[in-house]
Parts: C-alpha cells; sequence; structure tokens
C-alpha cells in the first residue's frame, strides 16, 4: 500500500546563520508518533537540551502538521508549535487552526525548524520550493493585523497566509502567542515570546501543491461517514455552530464550575451577560469555520454605534473594525468572570486587542484577576496599578490589554505571568495554575477529573490536553458524577492520551464531542496507508504522553510539580450547587501514576519506556 498524508520534507532554518536547507522527515519517527504535537516532541527531545533557556537562541521552535493536515477530512487545519514555553519552562505544544497549517503542506514540508536568532528583525517567506529570509526592521512594532496587511502587499501573492507575532512578542510578554490568519492563535504558554526573542517577526506561506492520500477511495466512504455523524450531533452539528464555544457558559455557570474572582468563587450570578446565547442575540455577524471545518464555531462579533468608542484606548488610535472575532469561551471567562466582569462590549474589545497585539487572553485575564485579587486585599494600591484594579472594572480590563502588550505602568508585572507576578509581591499562593501556566474556565473543586487533568498535564494547566469536562458535565460519551474520584484516574490517563493522539494527526479536538477515535481511524488508515488499529491509535498517544514527561523531567520537573494551589485542596467553594467542595487530588494521584506505569514519584519506569519504544 503507498504511503500518503506526509509530504516527507523537513524545511530547517537557521536564523543565525542564514541557512536554509530541505531534509527528508523521519518516516520511522512518523509511523511511530504521527506528525503535529507527537512528532514535534520526539524531533525537540533529540535535538535540544531541555535546560536550554527558553529565550535563548539554542531553543528550537518546531511548527508540525499532521498527516491528515491539508486534506479533505473534516477539521484538517491544525498545526503545532513545539517548543520551551516562556512563561512555563516545560515543553509547550501550542494548537492553531485557521488556514496556515494547510498551506505549509500545499508549500511542501510536514514541518518547519526554526534553530538561532536573527541579527535583525526578520520575516521568513515560503513560496514551494523558494524559501527566504527577509528584512522585518519596517514591521517592528506593527500590530498583527498590520503586519499581516504589510507582509502580504511585499510578498505580491494576494491569498498568502500570514502567521506572526505583534508587539507582546516582541516586548518578550511571557504570554505571547503566534497569530495566523489574523485571528487563529497558537495561543499559549509563551511561543510568540520564543518568536519574539529570535527577533522574528513572522511567516508568509503560499503553496500550490497537494497532500497525497494513499487510498482516496476508502477515504471518501469514511469521511462522508464521519461527517454525517458530526451534522446529526447537537453540539458539533448546532450547539458550535450557532453559539460557537461560549455555549459552554452557562452551562459550566449552572453546575456551579465557573471560577470567578481568581477561583474564589465558582459562579458568577450575571454570566449570562456574555454566553453564546447572548452573542448570537446581540452582537454576532455571522459564524466562521477553519480550512475544511464542518462546524463553524468561529465568532465574528460587532460593537454597535454606541459600543465603539465605549472602551477607547486613548494612549494609541486604532483602525476599529466594525467586525471582529470572538470572544470564545475561555477567553470571555478569563477576562469576564475570573474578574469579575459581565460587560460583554468590554470582553469583545479586550479580546480583540489581544489578538491585535498578539496576547494569550487566558494568562493575561487570569494574571490581571490575581492582581485584582492583591488590589482588593490591600497588596497593591493604586500609585502601583495607575488606575483602580477592582473586580469587575471594565475600564481597568480594556487599558491593562494594551499596557501589558507594550510593558507600560503596571503591564509590566503583568506581562511576566501571574505566578512570577504574585511571587514578586510575596503573595505565590494567589497564582491559580501549574508549571507556571494559569488555569483555563473549569473549577477543579466542582470537577475532580479536571484537578487531576490540570496537575499532570505536561504544558501546565490545560484544558485541551485532557477534557473531562466532558463525561463530568456534557455526558459525553457517558455521565459520570464531578464530585467523585472513582474512575477519574482511568477516565484522565484515556482522555490524555487520546487527546495526544489526535493532536498528532492535524485535526481538531472538537470533532472528538461528536465522534472518537473509532470513526477517525478508518480515515487516519486511508490518508497515511498504514493500518493503524485504534489501540495502536492510543498506543501512539501514550508515547507521545511519556515523551513530553520524559522531557519535563530533564528540564527539572518532579512528581512534586503534580498539584495544584491550596485554595483548590483546602478552601472549600463557598457558595453554589457545588458549596463545600475541594479538589481530592491526594486520591486520585496515586492510582494516575500506577495506571500509567510509573513509580510512587511520578517517574516513568524502563519498563513503560521500553514497552512504548522509548
Amino acid at each position: 500500500m503507498s504511503t500518503g498524508g506526509w509530504i516527507g520534507t523537513v524545511l530547517r532554518i537557521n536564523l543565525t546563520t542564514g541557512q536554509i536547507t530541505k531534509e527528508p522527515l523521519n518516516m520511522e519517527w512518523a509511523k511511530d508518533f504521527i506528525g503535529g504535537r507527537g512528532l514535534g516532541a520526539k524531533y525537540l527531545s533529540e535535538e535540544m537540551d531541555p535546560t536550554t533557556d527558553p529565550l535563548s537562541p539554542d531553543n528550537k521552535m518546531i511548527f508540525a502538521t499532521g498527516p491528515m493536515t491539508g486534506t479533505n477530512v473534516s477539521t484538517s487545519a491544525r498545526f503545532m508549535v513545539v517548543t520551551k514555553g516562556a512563561l512555563t519552562n516545560a515543553i509547550t505544544t501550542s494548537n492553531s487552526g485557521g488556514t496556515w497549517g494547510p498551506e505549509l503542506k500545499f508549500a511542501g514540508y510536514d514541518m518547519l525548524i526554526l534553530e538561532g536568532k536573527a541579527p535583525k528583525p526578520s520575516y521568513i517567506s515560503i513560496y514551494n520550493d523558494q524559501v527566504k529570509i527577509r528584512n522585518a526592521e519596517h514591521l517592528w512594532g506593527k500590530t498583527v493585523w498590520e503586519t499581516d496587511d504589510m507582509v502580504r502587499e511585499e510578498f505580491g501573492v494576494h491569498d498568502a497566509v500570514i502567521s506572526c507575532i505583534g508587539p507582546a512578542g516582541e516586548n518578550l510578554v511571557r504570554f505571547a502567542a503566534i497569530v495566523n490568519d489574523r485571528h487563529r492563535a497558537a495561543g499559549r504558554s509563551g511561543v510568540g515570546t520564543v518568536m519574539g526573542s529570535k527577533n522574528l517577526k513572522a511567516i508568509v506561506v503560499r503553496g500550490t501543491g497537494a497532500v497525497p492520500v494513499a487510498n482516496p477511495q476508502k477515504l471518501m466512504g469514511a469521511m462522508w461517514e464521519m461527517k454525517s455523524k458530526l451534522a446529526e450531533h447537537p453540539i458539533t452539528g448546532e450547539g458550535l455552530a450557532a453559539y460557537g464555544t461560549a455555549v459552554l457558559v452557562n452551562v459550566i455557570n449552572e453546575s456551579g464550575a465557573m471560577p470567578a474572582n481568581n477561583h474564589q468563587f465558582a459562579q458568577m450570578e450575571t454570566a449570562d451577560k456574555f454566553s453564546g446565547e447572548t452573542l448570537a442575540d446581540t452582537r454576532l455577524v455571522s459564524n466562521k469555520a477553519c480550512f475544511s471545518c464542518t462546524m463553524a464555531c468561529g465568532r465574528v462579533s460587532q460593537l454597535p454605534g454606541e459600543a465603539q468608542d465605549k472602551f477607547m484606548v486613548t494612549t494609541r488610535p486604532h483602525n476599529w473594525k466594525i467586525a471582529v472575532e470572538g470572544p470564545e469561551y475561555e477567553n470571555a471567562w478569563a477576562m469576564g468572570a475570573d474578574c469579575g466582569i459581565d460587560d460583554l462590549d468590554a470582553l469583545i474589545k479586550a479580546g480583540a486587542l489581544c489578538n491585535e497585539l498578539g496576547m494569550d487572553p487566558i494568562s493575561f485575564g487570569a494574571t490581571l484577576a490575581a492582581a485584582m485579587e492583591m488590589y482588593e486585599k490591600g497588596i497593591l494600591n493604586d500609585d502601583q496599578t495607575g488606575m483602580p484594579f477592582n473586580f469587575g472594572n471594565a475600564d481597568a480590563l480594556v487599558a491593562m490589554a494594551e499596557w501589558t502588550a507594550y510593558r507600560e505602568g503596571f503591564g509590566n508585572e503583568l506581562a511576566e505571568g501571574s505566578k512570577r507576578m504574585t511571587e514578586k509581591f510575596e503573595h505565590p499562593e494567589l497564582f491559580m495554575g501549574v508549571r507556571g501556566q494559569e488555569f483555563p474556565a473549569y473549577d477543579a473543586r466542582a470537577i475532580q477529573g479536571m484537578g487531576l487533568g490540570y496537575a499532570t498535564s505536561n504544558r501546565g494547566a490545560c484544558h485541551l490536553k485532557s477534557y473531562t469536562v466532558a463525561p463530568e458535565i456534557l455526558g459525553i460519551p457517558e455521565k459520570m458524577d464531578p464530585a467523585v474520584t472513582e474512575g477519574k484516574a482511568e477516565i484522565t490517563k484515556i482522555f490524555q492520551d487520546a487527546t495526544s493522539t489526535v493532536d498528532s494527526t492535524g485535526l481538531c479536538l472538537f470533532l472528538t464531542f461528536g465522534v472518537g477515535l473509532e470513526e477517525m481511524q478508518p480515515q487516519i488508515a486511508a490518508v497515511t496507508g498504514i493500518p493503524y488499529s485504534v489501540p495502536k491509535l492510543m498506543e501512539v498517544g501514550e508515547r507521545v504522553w511519556n515523551i513530553e514527561r520524559i522531557w519535563n523531567q530533564k528540564a527539572g520537573f518532579t512528581g512534586k510539580d503534580d498539584t495544584l494551589p491550596k485554595r483548590l485542596l483546602e478552601e472549600p467553594i463557598p457558595a453554589g450547587p457545588t458549596k463545600g467542595e475541594v479538589n481530592r487530588l491526594g486520591e486520585m494521584l496515586p492510582e494516575y501514576y500506577e495506571l500509567r506505569g510509573w513509580s510512587a514519584d511520578g517517574e516513568p519506569t524502563r519498563e513503560k519506556l521500553d514497552s512504548l519504544g522509548l
């Protein structure tokens, strides 16, 4: 059977020397790790010392597609940025959609590996086999949207796709993002910070090739069968298209699992003001899809006339468009409930600023929330912050989105992320996260499995690496009681391994709301020509999880880092349907280690690594 999916070429660029090389993809590694997250982690593990400073030229950045990226399979838009995170000092695998990943495949490359540091601001242009490092001094200081326009015009190809950093990445904001297609982002862990440290402003790509498919006929049958299931499912067929991910606002809030005011509470009385339903009724222009996606969960929103000047950012003029993208659920939560803010217009405007300036809105919002708690506790004052920082202050939110990206005023403190910030002001207990990365929008006291997933996530606190919200709250694939710890170690491991596999294929995790690996497997086999079974795909995921764990251990992390803040372990939720709950991590972690085949202190055993070929 012929091999498809992979182009078979890695593009390697040394920014220090200017050397550009093309080399064969290691197909043995590709078969074992598939692509995307897994293959990127394998290359990083083989090529880089995990103790490297993330902002040094020795840190590598790997833009990795999967074999499904750029095919006709639903949601085949995804690519991964794999590097050592500037926010966390851990391995990070940051995912993005849009059209940039498929375009890299069409240009003839499975992966782009960046090494070194450019001597001056630069950008990379890729047009099939024509690859150049270009001067970007005139782009330095420009926003994401300005850069997108200027690079496209300069490149001279109107349908080229640009991935770039904004001022946040240039200024080494610890949670800067890499933004492609103007609004899609590899958002978390500071991948944009690493790109900024390399003096790299943008990567523009245009390709005219195609992705080979080993068995097109089998692919078509399996593909349409899965698309039918996605269309029939209430979440993937209706909910995400109608309301986007913000459809979860009311669901999670009513469950008593939405953190508010820096995780002091688990419910917000006025959360419906920024729910997906309210957004659809009052601010939505249309939904929007990534490449080859049948769900179209993206939001295009508008501020009505009276709201255009409501939260003016007065330090610099901005050409605000009538319509912008967002907010998504996580963004709305971090800048909304976590900061005690329910003003939808403020969330739209602050979210647009994060996109425009190239910054992760989850870490930004959560860091501001920690600062707001310090302010209300009297640890910070107006002289330090430059304005009132009380919970609910929408003006502070919008102003700080810009101050942080430019490291101005107290924005310079926020730019370090909440772990470093709270440590500086001698209140590290107010950092709400794991391994230096802030929590997303689910209270681990109310959803026990999410607590275990956060504590053991290789890239720091993350919902995308083990979304046990699906069974614990949504009942997918079957309902589990979120308040119990029984069975959570097993389901967390299953979700972590399955997610690692999906992340490696180039497909979107949102598929898993409506289908499982059973539906994806025939398509993966048809595209690649390799008869992966579902157990073999799960084994790939377990291999990926373990290689990331080994990398982190070499970087200095241990089982002691598999923990949660004292607030979640010891301070019960004060009110609402989950009143009195804490996360009982200690009941789940030993069983989790045992199921993983690790030692009692969380170290992968030689037997386990041998069984995975590691």
